[in-house]
């Protein structure tokens, strides 16, 4: 898939990243929760271009606010 760069860099678009499977076991068992108990993403989400994802990867994506400083929220990818 090709990455646009005006939809990656846009200023409303928040940070998308994939986690590896360590950064992804540790996130389930720091919230004791299973993958499927994660909110989901599809896998031809914009915020996802070029990131060689699969289904079952999670995605950590940072939202910078005035009032809340740096938030975190992750999602399991899925293709339906």
């Amino acid at each position: 898939m090709k990455v646009d760069p005006k939809i990656i860099n846009h200023v409303l678009m928040p940070k998308h990243e994939k986690l590896s499977d360590r950064q992804k076991q540790e996130i389930l068992k720091t919230y004791n929760i299973t993958e499927g108990q994660l909110p989901k993403i599809k896998i031809k989400d914009a915020g996802l271009m070029g990131l060689d994802v699969k289904r079952g990867d999670v995605i950590r994506i940072t939202r910078k606010t005035r009032t809340a400083g740096t938030s975190y929220f992750y999602r399991v990818v899925t293709d339906v």
